[in-house]
């Protein structure tokens, strides 16, 4: 796959991309609901610790027993910003080999679209006090070879195998953090 063509649900994510999307949730889960987005770069495991020694000292990890592919989600520190304003703004040092959003958002029945009022603020309140609402954490990831998967969890449905895993669940924020990998390899971020 590459960042110019679209995901293909045919072909399985990388393993390490799953684990890693996988590991962010439950990272994230910790900390309850009602968050803020957060935002991670995803960086090769092994070369990580070999520019970082005393990171595998403080995990409790040696080099030898760390997979070729194994990626270690990094949080970033994205300052209450916007996402709007935060995604398109974001270039990638090449020591990223992806990255992954999570970020939870409001589900409504089918048909419940044709109900909603037009100004944004009244859209808001309205959608957060429907009574068949659902809240859901999304959690994207997306590779520079153009990779991607996601697992999604619903409040209320805590358990580990409650967890969707490696569907496409959110195409718009799996495009958008791929535009963050397009062409990036600055030091920035």
């Amino acid at each position: 796959m590459s960042a110019d063509h679209p995901y293909d649900p045919e072909n399985a994510p990388p393993p390490a991309l799953s684990r890693a999307v996988a590991e962010i949730e439950n990272h994230v889960r910790k900390d309850g609901w009602d968050q803020e987005p957060r935002l991670y770069a995803l960086a090769p495991t092994g070369e990580l610790l070999e520019r970082e020694p005393e990171l595998a000292g403080s995990l409790g990890m040696t080099q030898d027993v760390v997979s070729d592919d194994s990626l270690t989600p990094i949080e970033q520190d994205i300052a209450g910003r916007g996402l709007d304003e935060l995604l398109p703004s974001i270039a990638w040092p090449d020591t990223v080999q992806g990255c992954a959003l999570a970020v939870e958002r409001i589900v409504l029945p089918p048909g419940a679209e044709d109900e909603v009022p037009d100004d944004e603020q009244s859209a808001v309140s309205w959608a957060q006090n429907h009574p068949k609402r659902a809240d859901v954490r999304v959690v994207v990831g997306v590779l520079r070879d153009g990779s991607r998967t996601s697992v999604m969890r619903v409040r209320g449905h805590e358990s580990e195998d409650e967890l969707i895993r490696d569907a496409e669940l959110s195409p718009e924020i799996g495009n958008a953090l791929a535009e963050t990998l397009a062409g990036s390899s600055s030091s920035d971020q």
